[in-house]
């Protein structure tokens, strides 16, 4: 297992996935195989039981899921990956964790849809999807990496997040960045921070499973520890057990989505490049973010004054800092992957005080630098 401790390796993103995923302590992965996601289901099931952990291959997405958060309630830190039609399979059970709190990573390599689609060619078509899959007023930690190191990293971040927060966290890659390989250097183990739930501190009598410390999150006991609680698809009480009651139903929907909200500027993980002194903005996430960096080295060559604010953190959205962003700029440009999911969120957090433009593209092929650059100077030309 040196592999694990500290080597410099050209690894695939997937392949990166796995890697941060047992580095961040996951001990638990069920899956169905699906392109592009299917390296990490394969790493997983050779890697997985050397350091004492489980692999289950389920007879679909939507038992995948239900594995996950079984595994997660008894208290292995627990991930699953697909792609968009196996996301798609995965909503209502990724509900049902949402409601009940029950941390777990869902990774989504995107793929061209919508049906079967596209299997092998890179989209960005799942974002929307992401945020919005299932039904109901939700809270969702969504990233999305643009580099196999991001990889990594994020993986190891979204297990973290989502212990933190007992919820479930999703990590967007796309078939690019998936099967890409890049340098990566693996941290030793003691430079990885790690991220427990927390605990109860009161006696299986006492215990509510769902009445909240003060930042908003309850402490969570694993099953088989003597403390006895109930899990329901429905709206609970403390207790959980099912309640009609308004002022609980009201409370606990109010409370799954303000501990995430509440909590926004320690989820959200951005990066700026040239944007001092930038009168144009590309905001772009995922592999589109590599083309939008090169983008902004061709056009500041050429003069002109753009800078880019990538995301790595998709959702919850970070709408106070593209509001700043666009109090400086006179442009923002959103490239994606797709016929314009982001810029939607974008336009609303900019809320008229800059003009924003989407440039999407979605045969399949990735967006070029100089793509985004030719849309930059047509903007221009515009004014």
């Amino acid at each position: 297992m040196s592999k694990l401790k500290g080597d410099i390796e050209l690894l695939q993103g997937n392949e990166a996935c796995v890697r941060g995923a047992l580095l961040a302590g996951v001990r638990f992965f069920a899956g169905y195989p699906i392109t592009p996601s299917s390296e990490i289901a394969e790493g997983m099931a050779r890697l997985l039981p050397r350091l004492g952990g489980k692999f289950l291959q389920m007879e679909d997405e939507i038992a995948s899921m239900a594995a996950v958060i079984g595994a997660s309630i008894a208290g292995l830190k627990s991930i699953t990956a697909t792609s968009g039609p196996g996301f798609t399979l995965k909503q209502e059970n990724l509900g049902f964790a949402i409601l009940n709190e029950i941390p777990c990573v869902i990774v989504d390599a995107q793929r061209g849809g919508p049906s079967t689609g596209l299997p092998t060619a890179p989209a960005q078509g799942d974002m929307m999807q992401a945020r919005w899959g299932t039904h109901g007023d939700h809270s969702i930690i969504a990233l999305a990496p643009s580099t196999v190191n991001e990889v990594l990293f994020l993986t190891i971040r979204a297990v973290n997040l989502s212990e933190k927060y007992r919820t479930p966290v999703i990590l967007l890659l796309d078939e690019v960045i998936a099967h890409m390989r890049e340098k990566v250097r693996l941290p030793l183990p003691e430079e990885v921070e790690i991220i427990n739930r927390k605990k109860p501190t009161v006696s299986p009598e006492e215990y509510l499973p769902f009445k909240p410390e003060q930042d908003g999150v309850p402490p969570m006991a694993n099953f088989g520890e003597g403390y006895r609680y109930h899990f329901t698809g429905l709206i609970h009480n403390q207790k959980g057990l099912p309640t009609t009651d308004p002022q609980e139903i009201d409370s606990l929907i109010r409370r799954i989505n303000d501990k995430i909200q509440a909590n926004i500027k320690d989820i959200t993980f951005l990066e700026n490049y040239s944007l001092d002194e930038a009168r144009i903005a590309l905001v772009a996430y995922g592999s589109v973010a590599r083309a939008a960096e090169g983008a902004v080295k061709l056009a500041r060559e050429k003069g002109l004054k753009v800078g880019l604010l990538k995301l790595l953190t998709v959702w919850p959205f970070p709408s106070e800092e593209v509001n700043r962003l666009a109090q400086q700029v006179d442009l923002i440009v959103v490239p994606e992957m797709n016929l314009g999911q982001m810029v939607l969120a974008v336009e609303r957090a900019v809320g008229g005080k800059c003009k924003v433009v989407s440039y999407s593209r979605v045969d399949g092929e990735l967006i070029t630098p100089l793509e985004i650059l030719e849309k930059v100077e047509e903007e221009i030309i515009k004014k």
